[in-house]
């Protein structure tokens, strides 16, 4: 398995700083739980709405601004992804209705992504029994003083990321 984990073949880095094994186990967990929360949060929009998670996460972007459009690269920086990966996925929703392209006057080569009326109604029904599936699985789990840790901790990696540039859609993510 290919990790922060220590490698048991030669000619590995001597001067890595290896995880101890209670990191090796968090991180493990992490992953496991991470890979885990969002395999189940899809197949329960995917059940419930016909949407991915991936589409809702689009919508998400876009619902979140007032005239319910952005830029593709905003849109890339919003996800995270790769220009690759929402370009195709835009092209699949763009398909299916939820969402369209719009020329951007100002800029001849420019466009806006922009959310339908049928994308506007799908995460409408889309988003209580999203938000009672994450409670369910995610915040149900924990009190309201985990929660306030969680925030900062997430926060606080999210500073880390942010401030060694991992932020600028470069990376794999």
């Amino acid at each position: 398995m290919e990790g922060p984990h220590r490698p048991g073949r030669a000619g590995s880095e001597p001067d890595a700083r290896w995880l101890d094994a209670d990191e090796q186990r968090a991180w493990r967990a992490y992953l496991r739980m991470q890979g885990r929360l969002a395999a189940r949060l899809n197949r329960e929009l995917q059940h419930e709405s016909g949407l991915s998670l991936a589409d809702y996460e689009v919508l998400v972007q876009l619902t979140d601004t007032p005239e319910a459009r952005l830029r593709p690269f905003e849109l890339q920086s919003g996800l995270q992804w790769e220009q690759s990966r929402l370009s195709h996925h835009l092209s699949r929703m763009r398909r299916r209705g939820l969402v369209e392209r719009e020329e951007c006057s100002a800029d001849g080569r420019g466009a806006f992504v922009v959310l339908t009326e049928k994308g506007r109604q799908a995460i409408t029904a889309a988003a209580p029994g999203h938000v009672g599936v994450v409670r369910r699985f995610f915040f149900d789990g924990l009190t309201r003083e985990e929660v306030a840790v969680l925030e900062r901790l997430t926060t606080r990696i999210l500073d880390l990321l942010a401030d060694s540039g991992a932020e600028t859609g470069d990376d794999a993510g």
